[in-house]
């Protein structure tokens, strides 16, 4: 019997099947139609029906019913819960020093912009390093990738709580950056490799709500620590050995295949120029970028400077003279918790529920909450120093509305970029986001904050010499009108009284009172308002694009998947075999060729 030809099926075969279907039912439904893709006759290459039988069933396997991907196993748990315990224990480890940062100036006798800089330095490493772990994570183990990561960074924070010399000090926070930029690129990725829709957008608000309750742990754990060994350097000896533990996790957790929740065996990486080419033209991954910007301006900031800017405001209160700084810090990381743990899962709830009526809804609750969050916060900068209870709830209800973005902001990166582009994508964003967020903002209020001093210095010895003019006028006048009353020594008492007053006057302002210290560091966190409403208003442009860029990446995706099949196929075919195609299309009929 004359074996039978036909064309190779051109159109994508992204339908569903149940997983224990057969190879060789799967290959008869989707050749005769029953439940399956439909044979399409627009290729005009003709193989033999085995081929075909084996490309169908090889498509068909490459894009298989995602219904498994819906629901978690016991190995995809266990590597979200891996994933979410070592982020958790890198925002402890990253805002330890944010707990006990007067101890850290009074210690190296350091300002404020010096303090800022040292989040700064961790911020920059840490985004440099971002693009080389995003290149190597889209090409190489993922696993042994983080694991060398976690353990540099646990590694350089142990050894730097050590160092006696700032530039020491400053110099291995920096290296903490690069540890960490290697996990922070990767860990994303795998879990969009795991799952797929709703059940992804739930793993990876597990997976970012660790954030803010980490950041809380970091500043409860560093000043309770410090205050228990009255040695600060004491706070940053905890989460090195918890970094160890989790090394050993991660060596054990699945790594997938790239793209393997959609159906992406066969997806192969382009070259890194191609890569960044289409991530600066896609539009919704920039603009979301930009807005994710702002968020990671604001909360930096107010991370590294809210437990120290509280306590000066609260000092100011009667009352509160008797305040320290650990039991604010405690009080900020509390909130700062349960802030990350309602506010993060609340984005990806409502994010679930809307999206099924209004499409366009992930950039607008980023932009909601954004806008939201500003008047809260600079509400609770204002009320700080009059009423403790008042100001406190605006700063839960605004980093509420700020923990809003992390989870969904994740998400739409994911499912505008292509699986094989996303470790580069979470470079890429990293890079941006902290390069003009995170990285200059702790920095940038504290040299306001500075210059903000030093203006009311100056007003301050203006001040002083114009009310040293009229002393020195009145200790002349009394000097000539008793001039003939009194003796030489009440004469020169009387002529050095304006001058010593002055000079203990000087003395006094030179020395930065609590308020100056409080008004300049409020000034200076005034700026993260502004930022808040740009961030908005990117999240609404993006919401002009987002579908239409979210359709495309997935389109592209399965035009990879079948090109890249295709290819294999055609790179197996012998030449006997396309000279027997050639024979036998010899003798069909126009009909049977077309």
């Amino acid at each position: 019997m004359a074996k039978q030809y036909q064309p190779i099926p051109m159109d994508n075969p992204a339908i569903n099947r149940n997983s224990d279907v057969s190879n060789d039912d799967a290959d008869h439904s989707s050749v005769e139609g029953g439940g399956g893709l439909p044979s399409t006759h627009s290729s005009q290459q003709l193989v033999g029906s085995e081929s075909s039988d084996n490309s169908d069933v090889r498509i068909m396997n490459a894009t298989r019913n995602t219904n498994r991907f819906l629901r978690v196993t016991h190995s995809a748990a266990f590597t979200v819960g891996v994933l979410c315990f070592v982020n958790l224990i890198n925002y402890m480890d990253r805002f330890t020093i944010a707990g006990v940062l007067t101890d850290i100036q009074t210690d190296f006798k350091i300002g404020d912009d010096e303090a800022g800089l040292l989040q700064t330095a961790f911020v920059l490493s840490y985004m440099i390093c971002a693009p080389i772990f995003g290149y190597l994570g889209d090409r190489y183990s993922r696993r042994c990738i983080m694991a060398i990561g976690v353990l540099l960074w646990s590694t350089t924070t142990l050894l730097g709580s050590y160092m006696n010399h700032f530039g020491w000090f400053i110099a291995f926070r920096a290296l903490v950056g690069i540890g960490e930029a290697s996990y922070s690129t990767i860990a994303p990725t795998i879990i969009s490799d795991l799952f797929v829709d709703d059940m992804r957008s739930k793993m990876l608000a597990m997976f970012y709500f660790a954030i803010p309750v980490g950041s809380g742990f970091g500043y409860i754990v560093g000043s309770e620590t410090a205050r228990i060994a009255n040695n600060w350097r004491w706070a940053l000896r905890v989460t090195p050995f918890l970094g160890i533990a989790a090394v050993i996790l991660i060596l054990l957790v699945k790594d997938p295949e790239r793209g393997e929740s959609e159906g992406g065996h066969n997806l192969r990486p382009t070259t890194y120029t191609e890569d960044v080419k289409d991530l600066v033209k896609n539009r919704s991954f920039m603009l979301s970028t930009a807005g994710f910007t702002c968020v990671a301006f604001v909360a930096g900031a107010l991370a590294w400077w809210g437990p120290k800017f509280i306590f000066l405001g609260l000092k100011m209160q009667a009352g509160n003279e008797d305040l320290e700084q650990n039991d604010v810090a405690f009080k900020f990381g509390a909130l700062t918790m349960v802030a990350g743990l309602v506010g993060v899962p609340l984005g990806s709830v409502l994010s679930q529920k809307l999206s099924k009526n209004y499409p366009t809804v992930d950039p607008l609750l980023c932009a909601f909450g954004l806008i939201i969050s500003c008047p809260l916060l600079t509400g609770a900068m204002i009320l700080v120093s009059s009423n403790t209870i008042g100001a406190y709830t605006l700063v839960f209800f605004g980093q509420l509305a700020l923990n809003l973005n992390w989870a969904i902001v994740a998400d739409i990166l994911l499912y505008v970029v292509v699986p094989t582009r996303r470790s580069t994508a979470e470079a890429f964003q990293i890079l941006i986001s902290h390069a003009l967020g995170d990285a200059g903002s702790p920095y940038l209020v504290g040299v306001l904050s500075e210059a903000i001093k030093k203006h009311f210095r100056n007003i301050t010895h203006i001040s002083s010499n114009l009310a040293t003019e009229p002393l020195q006028s009145l200790s002349l006048t009394l000097e000539m009108m008793n001039f003939n009353q009194t003796s030489n020594d009440t004469l020169l008492t009387t002529t050095t009284l304006a001058p010593s007053v002055f000079n203990n006057d000087a003395a006094i302002f030179e020395d930065d009172t609590p308020l100056t210290m409080f008004k300049a560091l409020q000034y200076a966190l005034f700026s993260t308002s502004f930022v808040e409403v740009l961030g908005g208003i990117f999240f609404l442009i993006t919401a002009a694009f987002i579908l239409k860029d979210k359709h495309r990446a997935s389109q592209a995706a399965r035009g990879y998947e079948l090109r890249n099949i295709r290819v294999d196929i055609n790179s197996k075919q012998s030449e006997s075999e396309g000279s027997e195609m050639l024979v036998m299309c010899t003798d069909m009929t126009f009909e049977d060729r077309l």
